[in-house]
């Protein structure tokens, strides 16, 4: 269904028991995300949050799209593959092959109905335009602060659309906007987004680049904004196939851009490509670690328009799960079936799991029926779009257990890791702390599939990775007193390190392994002290974020075996040629957390939730959003 307003998708939550009210004020910087930090790490993505008094005229509403249910019911479904199925539909319809004229001819009834899905520009004066401001002043929203060490406050929620001054071509993407001051932001697009792409071509052409930025209005529009698409296929021409009803717009103010015009606020203005880079952040990430400082161009605000009875809509992002892993599921459920269609046909099934934070882990099922296949499909999807910057894939030509990790554990725990494992370099997530270079470094493919006799010793995956060396210095290492923990039922074993400079890594390990006898741990993953090895779900976000593989990946010689060993401990700039400062754990201030547990009976009409953070602040090694060692 196609929703005209913010305030039509809140009724349409509040109507199924998703909404709850905070009539109380509550303060924009930090506590409004603490408490929608509570509420996103419940089992079931807790409830969206109404804040109706901030300070402002605008209420927030936050993790609206924070469950599975939140997600159907903005996308009008009653389960996420529904959309998948359609696609899938059009796809056969399209390629099936037909032979005749008459037969060619008589799916045009069908693809008619797509044609009305089509974005219509209307002359009317929009509801986003019902108050129009020519002297902006960003002061007026409740832009939030979300986390401690945040470099300001940040628009999070951002639809940001630009125009290829070549073609002519419409982009929509969601890129964080720090407040400057009243009339400037940042605008933080990472090389590889279609923004920036834009951005260089007026850049090249010597000309200001005209921005508008939509906030709220059908969450269809804000969830297309994150959709991986291509380039060439309009962000509003897919929502209106979500929706079944084409996306309505209007022309901008002070802009030659075309905005939704059921928004409830659209920002106009322009980035000087002439201009000099602002340095923007750092900002408490959806990978639970901050991004650090970087420059990015500087948007300037012409003009401000708005609905009478606006809702300001926001997200925060941080230790998984939070509302952006929910939006991920969707994606993944989504654009399953295009991905086989399109470029992997042997593909059954995928899981992206939260504790991967988007691009640190993919899980694949195939059907399996050649050689090199599981190779094939890890080649494929890393050379497709946005799955360019996974890190870690797993494929299996199981279905029936991606989404148990306990079994994949146990496969993994068996594997001959000189057949079954595949490194390769290449594009990452910018915000991937753990590369040798922003953007770019190694990945790791797991075949889970049965092996056939045609793959039996042909290649061995070791030799190109660096074994470890008695003489030479480590940095993270095993001393005499280590806490260590074994996944249950597998042979992987956890280790909390000290971080000392020593030879004697392999050793330790090697003798430590003596203890278990014949049933050794075959891989062992060491993490930083203050890690909690007893919550195996912490222990691979950490691990997923802080592995570079070709780097990280290391392997003992053991009674005629392999053990791979994965230091997925901080690493330290100037040590062993790393040279990029490491990012800090995002955990709330203790005086943010006090003031919203006493604050929170007359709040909130709900019990009591204590802060996510207090589990997490002990990985925390210094104040600031970085890592000083």
């Amino acid at each position: 269904m196609a929703f005209s307003s913010l305030s039509e998708f809140i009724s349409v939550l509040e109507k199924h028991g998703e909404l709850i009210r905070v009539s109380k004020f509550v303060d924009p910087v930090l506590e409004i995300s603490e408490i929608a930090d509570r509420f996103s790490k419940l089992p079931d993505g807790g409830k969206a949050l109404l804040f109706e008094n901030t300070g402002t005229e605008f209420p927030v509403l936050i993790n609206s799209l924070g469950s599975e249910k939140r997600m159907c019911l903005a996308l009008g479904i009653n389960n996420l593959d529904d959309i998948s199925s359609d696609i899938a539909a059009i796809l056969e319809l399209i390629s099936e092959p037909r032979q005749t004229w008459l037969q060619k001819l008589s799916v045009l009834p069908s693809l008619a109905k797509y044609a009305s899905y089509m974005p219509v520009v209307s002359g009317k004066k929009a509801p986003s335009q019902e108050v129009i401001a020519l002297n902006p002043d960003l002061s007026k929203f409740p832009v939030l602060k979300t986390w401690p060490f945040d470099g300001g406050r940040f628009f999070t929620f951002p639809l940001v659309h630009t125009v290829d001054p070549e073609t002519g071509t419409r982009n929509v993407g969601m890129y964080r906007m720090q407040v400057f001051d009243n009339t400037t932001t940042g605008m933080h697009w990472h090389r590889h987004k279609t923004g920036a792409s834009h951005f260089e071509k007026y850049k090249k052409a010597r000309q200001l680049m005209p921005v508008a930025v939509a906030l709220g209005g059908d969450p269809v529009l804000t969830y297309c904004a994150t959709a991986p698409l291509p380039d060439q296929l309009d962000e509003y021409i897919f929502a209106g196939f979500l929706r079944k009803s084409a996306v309505q717009l209007t022309k901008c103010i002070t802009q030659n851009i075309d905005v939704p015009a059921d928004a409830d606020i659209i920002i106009e203005g322009y980035i000087d490509p002439a201009e000099e880079f602002r340095p923007e952040g750092p900002f408490g990430d959806h990978t639970g670690f901050y991004s650090l400082t970087d420059n990015y161009p500087v948007f300037h605000i012409t003009c401000i328009t708005h609905r009478k009875m606006a809702v300001f809509p926001a997200t925060v992002v941080g230790i998984p799960p939070m509302e952006d892993a929910w939006i991920a599921k969707a994606t993944e459920r989504i654009f399953l079936w295009p991905i086989k269609k399109t470029i992997v046909p042997e593909l059954t099934d995928m899981n992206i799991p939260e504790f991967g934070v988007a691009h640190n882990l993919t899980i694949t099922s195939i059907d399996k029926t050649f050689p090199g296949q599981a190779e094939k499909v890890m080649n494929a999807l890393w050379g497709a779009g946005q799955m360019m910057f996974n890190k870690f894939m797993v494929v299996t030509d199981n279905k029936d257990i991606i989404e148990d990790y306990h079994k994949i554990l146990i496969k993994l725990s068996e594997l001959d890791f000189t057949q079954h494992l595949v490194f390769a370099k290449g594009p990452l997530d910018v915000l991937d702390h753990s590369a040798q270079n922003m953007g770019f470094g190694s990945k790791l493919g797991v075949d889970l599939t049965l092996t056939l006799p045609e793959e039996e010793s042909v290649y061995s995956q070791i030799s190109p990775v660096k074994p470890l060396n008695h003489s030479e210095q480590k940095e993270s290492i095993l001393n005499s007193e280590y806490s260590k923990s074994r996944f249950p039922g597998t042979r992987i074993l956890i280790i909390n390190a000290n971080k000392k400079f020593r030879k004697s890594l392999e050793g330790d390990i090697l003798q430590s392994l003596h203890e278990y006898g014949a049933d050794y741990p075959r891989i062992i993953v060491i993490l930083d002290e203050k890690v909690d090895i007893q919550d195996y779900r912490l222990v691979s976000w950490v691990a997923l974020n802080n592995i570079d593989p070709l780097r990280d990946c290391s392997f003992l010689s053991y009674d005629e075996d392999h053990i791979l060993l994965l230091d997925a401990t901080s690493k330290t700039f100037g040590i062993n040629q790393f040279k990029r400062f490491w990012p800090n754990v995002i955990v709330m201030d203790n005086l943010t957390i006090a003031s919203v547990d006493k604050k929170w009976t007359e709040l909130i009409p709900f019990q009591f939730i204590p802060s996510p953070s207090l589990k997490f602040r002990e990985m925390v090694n210094n104040p600031g959003a970085t890592v000083n060692t």
